[in-house]
């Protein structure tokens, strides 16, 4: 045991939240344990204060394993004598990805005879999504649904209970978002909330209390502890300082020790046939006998190959991400296997950035980075293992999935090598990932409705276009753009559940746009050519065109005119509706195979942004067929410009000013985004959509497309060489635009990348329909953010100029809006 660790645990004189509070003046108020539960740390965040830090959760800071095993346990034992033994046997339990996987677990543990499911970043695929909800705050905000059986949580619907974990209640918003997206589905009597602690305000309390009453049903809240977080005027500004201070010492590498790094052996766990490695996929009572069954014997195989030094020294059980309950009962096992002699303690690894101070009163003394190791869905990034290095372990348990068990954990800067660094022993144990039986999925056979088409349905000349939407033209969806705003970031209505009032814009505006277009239609057409000869080389002789809609529609509009132009083809093409966070048109899909082959199918953009939506395409495909659909869907996008490098198929990743991006429906053939809404879309419904006839006189669509495609000829000759250059070069995609939005959404406070809009086209869209915050533009940006700056001007909001931007400007969504963050003339309150 190192001299530190016996200094530290034997003299217990500070708070782990001291440092904090002292120098920022963060109080922590509740019940007589709370300050033992809970310490402070700083984000690595220049404008948030602080971060509670669980020291019984097994996330952050090393805990005996029986402790945070007990932990969840004991609250689970609580839910069962308030449910009854009978009720208790026919409840569910829920917990949250990622922290919150174990905790959950354990309560479920706790319950004894109730199945255990927890939400996932994770797609997986052949299993069917049950549902989804997002976080609006966290650090990775979209949660799935993964049951291997989709009656799960259907169980008892109506006089069952369900039981929802969370490691820490604050706001609740997470909580009303999962009952709301499961009540509507399977009505419950009954929900019971279940944390370690409860920092609620009075109003945050009421809100629950209100909501209850709103869907008819009994909310019951168990909690460990009780508080609240005071913070003082100007926290932020100080905070801000601190950070600055403590940045460049904190944020570095951490020294490696002295001396050889140590082994790392592999543990053969001997892991048993059909159990589960956690709860994505459902953890069942007879999965739980089976698991307790054997525990002992995988403790003797952990304990059997550590050196004399660590069975008799200090030894960390250390488990990876969402992986938590694994980790944690081979913990608890292994201390009984090692008794007295040895001192176990139990971590996970994290996707969350903190601030390390190595100092007894602050709550993360070290940081351990090294890069992610199970290919995650959105993209590569740093990991973190805090209060492992300068802890003096005699050796660490990696505990992963077979999933995590990749060469970037076994790479020179990966995990295995960072651990090694710092302790005597490395042991490397591997559960199976469980791979679900697969569930067939029943599609109720149904007459697929036919696309769309103008003058009916758009401006858009028929042959144009096919819009694989239903018609909502006489629905009333639209709502004032703050109403809207508020509704979607407090979790009580998602985006694509209502309509922006279309945006009219002033003549000074339209002058710009008018100017822009004209400015830029060579330009515009030269991406369009590029792109069209790409595809048509990669994915000839005869490409189907499907747009993303609305944004996608004008290109592909202009990409089939560019191919019957140059080409003399007549490429079909259809308008698709995908939404965030609740994914593709599986109808549309549907559709387009039983007319098409999915092969053919090429989806088109206009542009990306930070790439959220590359993402989603590639998982709602690979939900859709692993969900029983039809096969063969290619999920890579084209689109006309890639500024965030998300894309292997774009015209330019230059970021410049795409007029159709200025406008709304005028310049997308009078058509709205797209709805999806349970009460107006059915199973075998397409997502809806408006035809805004009304605004016939203000169209501008058909102008757009003339005057782009009335330059294919200057061009031509220009976009036959970059097109040769293009499909000779290295276009894999960099995602600079995802780190660079990530780096963002940290320095500015907001903690959501939904909230952060890369891009021309992504911030003209936030100052058109969301309640922006403020726009960051590059140093020395010219024409194409004129129209930008104008439409900043009329609603009020700051223009800040940056440097070390990638792209020509970035809007900022207000992070924590309610209406008072704007005036009665729609203007943003500074301050607020």
């Amino acid at each position: 045991m190192s001299e530190r660790a016996t200094r530290e645990e034997n003299v217990d004189v500070v708070w782990s939240g001291d440092w904090v509070a002292e120098r920022l003046g963060v109080g922590l108020e509740g019940d007589g344990e709370l300050r033992e539960l809970l310490g402070l740390a700083l984000r690595r965040n220049p404008k948030r204060a602080h971060l509670l830090v669980s020291n019984v959760l097994g996330k952050h800071v090393p805990q005996k394993p029986s402790v945070v095993y007990g932990a969840g346990y004991e609250l689970g034992e609580r839910v069962r004598a308030l449910l009854g033994e009978e009720e208790a046997r026919r409840a569910v339990v829920l917990g949250y990805a990622e922290t919150a996987t174990g905790l959950g677990h354990a309560v479920a543990d706790g319950l004894r005879d109730a199945p255990y499911l927890h939400s996932t970043r994770r797609p997986v695929a052949g299993v069917r999504q049950a549902g989804g909800f997002e976080e609006a705050h966290s650090h990775a905000t979209s949660h799935l649904l993964l049951p291997e059986d989709p009656a799960l949580l259907a169980r008892g619907a109506g006089a069952s209970t369900l039981v929802l974990v969370d490691d820490e209640f604050s706001t609740g918003n997470t909580v009303l978002n999962t009952i709301r997206a499961l009540h509507e589905p399977h009505p419950r009597d009954r929900y019971v909330i279940v944390a370690l602690v409860d920092m609620r305000s009075p109003a945050d309390r009421d809100r629950l209390t209100a909501f209850a009453a709103e869907i008819g049903a009994r909310v019951d809240l168990v909690t460990r502890s009780t508080g609240t977080v005071t913070l003082p005027d100007g926290v932020l500004e100080r905070g801000q300082a601190l950070v600055a201070a403590q940045e460049a010492e904190a944020a570095g590498p951490v020294p490696e020790a002295a001396g050889h790094p140590a082994p790392v052996t592999r543990v053969d766990l001997a892991w048993p046939a059909g159990v589960p490695d956690g709860g994505r996929h459902g953890f069942t009572p007879a999965h739980r006998a089976a698991l307790e069954a054997a525990l002992p014997d995988l403790a003797e195989r952990i304990a059997g190959a550590l050196d004399g030094g660590a069975r008799r020294g200090r030894v960390l059980v250390l488990g990876f991400e969402e992986l938590m309950y694994a980790p944690l009962r081979l913990g608890t096992a292994l201390e009984q296997a090692l008794g007295a002699d040895a001192e176990v303690r139990y971590s996970t690894t994290t996707r969350s950035p903190v601030l390390a101070v190595d100092d007894p009163g602050y709550a993360i003394r070290t940081r351990l980075v090294f890069p992610a190791h199970d290919a995650p869905a959105d993209g590569p990034g740093d990991r973190y293992a805090y209060n492992v290095a300068g802890a003096g372990f005699d050796a660490v348990v990696a505990v992963v999935d077979s999933t995590a068990d990749t060469p970037e954990l076994h790479a020179p800067e990966g995990l295995l090598a960072r651990l090694a660094a710092h302790t005597g022993q490395v042991l490397l144990a591997v559960v199976p990932s469980y791979t679900p039986t697969s569930v067939p999925h029943s599609q109720e056979s149904a007459v697929l409705p036919e696309p769309l088409r103008g003058p009916d349905f758009s401006s858009y000349a028929p042959e144009d276009v096919g819009w694989l939407l239903q018609d909502l033209s006489d629905t009333e969806l639209e709502a004032p753009t703050e109403e809207r705003e508020e509704a979607i970031q407090s979790g009580g209505a998602h985006y694509a559940e209502s309509l922006p009032v279309e945006y009219q814009p002033s003549a000074e505006y339209q002058a710009l746009f008018s100017a822009a277009l004209e400015a830029s239609a060579a330009r515009i057409a030269r991406a369009v050519g590029t792109v069209t000869e790409t595809v048509l080389a990669e994915r000839g002789p005869r490409p189907v065109l499907v747009s993303l809609a609305r944004a996608g529609t004008p290109v592909g509009v202009l990409m089939r005119r560019w191919a019957r132009h140059r080409h003399g083809l007549d490429l079909p093409h259809y308008a698709i509706s995908i939404v965030r966070g609740r994914g593709i048109d599986a109808t549309a899909l549907r559709w387009l195979a039983a007319h098409h082959d999915p092969a053919d199918v090429v989806f088109v953009d206009g542009w990306t942004g930070k790439g959220a939506i590359t993402r989603e395409l590639a998982a709602a495909i690979e939900e859709f067929e692993a969900s029983g659909g039809p096969t063969g869907f290619d999920p890579e996008i084209a689109v006309l410009a890639d500024p965030g490098g998300c894309v292997r198929t774009y015209g330019t990743r230059e970021d410049f000013l795409i007029p159709s991006a200025c406008l709304n429906s005028t310049v997308s053939g009078l058509i709205s985004r797209t709805v999806l809404r349970a009460d107006l879309v059915g199973p075998n419904d397409f997502h809806g959509g408006k035809f805004y006839r009304e605004l016939a006189e203000s169209d501008v669509s058909g102008r757009f497309l003339d005057t782009v495609a009335a330059r294919f000829d200057e061009v031509a000759g220009t976009v036959e060489a970059e097109a040769k250059e293009l499909l000779a070069a290295d276009r894999a995609p960099t995602w600079e635009g995802w780190a660079a939005v990530e780096r963002i959404s940290e320095e500015y406070g907001i903690h959501d990348v939904n909230l952060v809009k890369p891009g021309v086209g992504e911030t003209t869209r936030v100052l058109l329909r969301r309640v922006p915050w403020k726009i960051l533009a590059k140093r020395g940006a010219g024409a194409d953010l004129t129209h930008i700056r104008l439409l900043a001007e009329q609603r009020g909001v700051p223009v800040e100029e940056v440097d070390d931007l990638p792209y020509s400007c970035v809007g900022l969504i207000h992070p924590r809006y309610t209406r008072g963050a704007t005036g009665a003339d729609g203007k943003a309150v500074k301050g607020a």
